[in-house]
């Protein structure tokens, strides 16, 4: 799979792409990549790429002409064309699989107060956000895309270590332990340590529904929809949602039965406090 980045800021990228898993997976030519800078695009000695918006409003805009010359010269219009913005449809591991299938992606990384419209009529197959929230880089949003998306390709990571991640079957991970077996007085879980695979299997399963449900009950629900919780998942929802409900029941009783005990009496001077003098 191939990933071209147009930026005003290749360095920024060019460190990520060199660097760990993604290196390998380059070096292996699973991945390939190309940074284009799209200053190398602009018509003036000073390689302007932006402008005040029409209609006035803080910033500056980045013009269409340097970005669509560059986008030209590499195929953009028969290709996959992401550009990443708040404004965009929110981004998902759903959608990160869909990425995965491409055989190239052209990612747009924005700056200032974001890209002409006309360029996104005229190239743009999907605006993605990466969260409800607003960064002055596009080269890191791009990144993130980029991360989440090359990782599910063949070869990148072991099949193995796909399928037991959060988001995987709907639900987010279990918790994770290793060595040492105790550390500050925290001990690793004995069932973890039993070496009986069918138990251990259970309690991971038991985790990642007790963390989905706490963290985003959303999930959960979607997972039911698509009919991708099993049954023995369920009976383990009805035990969990039991047991949180009884402990609600117990705080709520202890709380009450603290209520109703009466406040001590000072044993100093009289009942109602006051010292007496002879």
């Amino acid at each position: 799979m191939k990933f071209t980045v147009l930026t005003l800021f290749p360095e920024i990228l060019r460190a990520y792409f060199e660097n760990s898993i993604m290196a390998k997976a380059v070096e292996k030519e699973i991945i390939a990549y190309d940074l284009v800078n799209i200053r190398d695009f602009a018509f003036d000695k000073h390689r302007s790429c932006d402008d005040s918006p029409y209609g006035g409003g803080a910033g500056q805009l980045m013009m269409p002409e340097p970005l669509g010359r560059a986008l030209d010269s590499v195929g953009a219009g028969r290709k996959r064309v992401i550009f990443v913005t708040p404004g965009g449809k929110p981004f998902t591991q759903r959608k990160a699989q869909e990425l995965s299938r491409e055989k190239e992606l052209v990612l747009i990384c924005g700056r200032y107060e974001g890209i002409d419209q006309r360029i996104i009529d005229s190239f743009v197959d999907d605006e993605i956000s990466i969260g409800d929230y607003v960064m002055s880089s596009g080269e890191v949003a791009a990144t993130v895309i980029i991360d989440t998306v090359y990782r599910l390709i063949d070869g990148v990571i072991s099949k193995e270590s796909l399928q037991e991640e959060s988001y995987s079957g709907g639900l987010l991970e279990y918790p994770q332990y290793t060595r040492p077996p105790l550390y500050r007085g925290m001990a690793v879980p004995d069932i973890l340590l039993s070496g009986n695979h069918e138990y251990i299997r259970k309690w991971r399963l038991k985790k990642c529904l007790e963390k989905t449900l706490a963290y985003r009950p959303d999930m959960v629900a979607a997972a039911r929809s698509s009919g991708e919780l099993t049954s023995e998942a369920e009976k383990m929802i009805e035990e969990i949602t039991e047991h949180v409900c009884l402990k609600h029941v117990r705080i709520k009783h202890h709380r009450r039965r603290a209520a109703e005990i009466p406040a001590p009496v000072s044993d100093s001077g009289d009942k109602d406090g006051s010292d007496k003098n002879d």
